[in-house]
């Protein structure tokens, strides 16, 4: 348990540290209604700090583009496994042939 509270701890300040204080409180509201949400934001966050994308803190409108980026993402993959599940329905009817 201990690492993992280490873990959480570095994220948080690697967040704090790439977001003005307004998008951080947004990003905070985010949690409380959807946690993983929240967390795919980090994730995006955290990529696009350690690859060096972030020429300065993230602002609140910002945050706003990477939740729609990310929330787009998620309509992506269903849209694959929606086509997929159609796919199967197709070779079923492939059997009654």
């Amino acid at each position: 348990m201990e690492h993992s509270n280490k873990t959480a701890e570095a994220r948080q300040s690697i967040i704090s540290q790439i977001l003005t204080p307004e998008a951080a409180d947004r990003l905070g509201r985010i949690r409380l209604v959807k946690e993983s949400r929240a967390t795919d934001v980090e994730n995006r966050l955290i990529m696009l700090a350690r690859s060096g994308q972030l020429r300065s803190k993230v602002t609140e409108d910002q945050l706003k583009d990477i939740l729609n980026a990310v929330s787009e993402h998620k309509e992506e993959e269903k849209i694959v496994i929606t086509r997929r599940k159609g796919g199967w329905d197709d070779d079923d009817d492939l059997l009654d042939l």
